[in-house]
């Protein structure tokens, strides 16, 4: 039997060692090889590893609220999934497009920003809960609580809080934008879907793009490079005061592009697009209430502002029989809705107004901070028959040679003078699949227009020198 000597010195040989195998991970061995370690051979080896790890809980709710820590940590693994994950959710909601694959419960997965090692796991637990109160009598219902356990070296903690998950958050926003398809709201609910309140959507499927759109190249230009200055600008619309929105007004003839411009700035940001009608509304405290509904990132459409609604000044209401006014929508009230406190309900917006006849609208609508930037859609020039010539015929009018198409030349010159709207000479490109054709139809439809707006001038000369006899 060993005497108490020789127990103590070996207890105390075993110390001696696992005090210097302690040292040495704790001095010698990476942290990233730490955190494995720790992960696959925890139970085995939980000291002096595990001592040096910390967990942080990240629920899906924060009582009946979504956490956004939740769904964008959802979103960002979604794109850190490698093999070595073997269970994964597929799901595809009715409006969407694409199918998103995402971890199961009970998976892990592996991290690593700049010199940290994270892992990663969703935990998922059910649980019975009665339906009303606690009585075991009534029936119960099974509820799903999810949530993510974060484990990395303690020494980051710091780094992980105010540097990684703020990483994640703008990394799921980003892929969130990418994979977002646009949508369209209006007034009403389709097919049932009361989710967005007053607003009912559908998937925004226009296919305009600025690649395709038919406008002078460096309005368009233009127009791209001061959306992206707006969209970079969050801080500096806080730093000066401003709400982070722009108005823009379209103008221009019927059949120039405005609502394909509209469609195609959205596919172009990823925003979605909401059709108000002024004409539908009965008061300003109504317009106030759909703005309120409306969401960030998203382009507020007012079309044919000119007619679209009957406003009136506060000075030029009359009272009724009873001495009372009747509730309609003013000019304060949607010049309020414009640029007043309303506005700040929200960040990204983009107000678009459109018109026929600039000149019919009140000077006080026009001024910056309402209508920021005036973009005038005019009749097709040769810049943009040339587009339309390669969209709809596949005829590249700055590489092939105007001996292949012997109209496009003389299209070319006939459309400096014509005054017609890029929806007419599209008209013309559809009406035949030979391209040959469809440009001979497109002269003789120039010639047609020049022959009609000579004899337009000559009876506006008459009548000029009638009235002036």
């Amino acid at each position: 039997m060993p005497s108490t000597n020789t127990l103590f010195s070996a207890y105390t040989s075993i110390a001696a060692s696992v005090m210097l195998v302690r040292y040495i991970a704790n001095e010698f061995i990476p942290p990233q090889l730490q955190s494995y370690i720790s992960s696959h051979l925890g139970h085995l080896f939980s000291a002096p590893f595990s001592s040096k790890l910390i967990t942080l809980i990240i629920d899906e709710f924060d009582g009946l609220v979504k956490n956004e820590v939740y769904e964008a940590s959802e979103t960002y693994l979604s794109t850190r999934i490698t093999p070595s994950v073997e269970r994964l959710r597929v799901i595809k909601a009715p409006k969407e497009k694409r199918i998103s694959v995402s971890m199961e419960k009970g998976q892990e997965l592996k991290d690593v920003y700049e010199e940290i090692v994270l892992t990663w796991r969703l935990i998922g637990a059910e649980s019975q809960k009665a339906i009303n109160g606690d009585d075991p009598y009534l029936p119960s219902m099974k509820t799903q609580q999810r949530f993510f356990e974060l484990t990395f070296c303690k020494k980051h903690k710091d780094r992980v809080i105010s540097e990684y998950l703020p990483y994640v958050l703008d990394k799921a926003k980003a892929v969130k934008a990418d994979n977002k398809v646009p949508k369209l709201y209006t007034l009403g609910n389709f097919y049932g879907d009361m989710s967005n309140g007053v607003w009912g959507s559908i998937n925004l499927e226009h296919p305009a793009t600025f690649d395709t759109l038919a406008m002078d190249p460096e309005m368009k230009k233009d127009l791209i490079d001061d959306l992206e200055r707006f969209l970079r600008r969050r801080e500096f619309y806080r730093r000066v005061g401003k709400a982070w929105k722009r108005g823009y007004l379209l103008y221009g003839p019927p059949g120039t592009g405005k609502s394909s411009l509209i469609a195609a700035m959205a596919n172009y940001l990823k925003f979605d697009v909401y059709d108000l009608e002024l004409s539908s509304l009965q008061s300003d405290a109504e317009l106030r209430r759909l703005l309120v509904a409306t969401g960030n990132r998203s382009i507020l459409v007012i079309e044919d502002i000119d007619c679209s609604a009957d406003l009136e000044r506060e000075r030029d209401r009359e009272p009724t029989n009873f001495g009372f006014q009747t509730q309609r929508m003013t000019l304060s009230g949607l010049l309020n809705f414009i640029d007043g406190l309303w506005t700040s309900c929200g960040d990204e917006r983009i107000i678009v107004f459109t018109t026929n006849h600039k000149d019919k609208l009140d000077p006080a609508l026009l001024r910056p901070g309402r209508m920021d930037k005036h973009i005038h859609m005019s009749y097709c020039t040769k810049q943009g028959f040339k587009l339309l010539a390669l969209n709809y015929l596949g005829i590249d009018g700055e590489k092939q040679c105007h001996q292949q198409h012997m109209h496009f030349g003389e299209i070319e010159e006939l459309i400096e003078k014509a005054q017609v709207t890029p929806a007419e000479v599209a008209e013309e490109l559809m009406k035949n699949d030979d391209a040959d054709e469809c440009l001979d139809g497109v002269v003789k439809f120039l010639k047609r227009k020049h022959i009609e707006a000579d004899r337009d001038d000559r009876q506006r000369a008459r009548i000029f020198n009638l009235l002036n006899y």
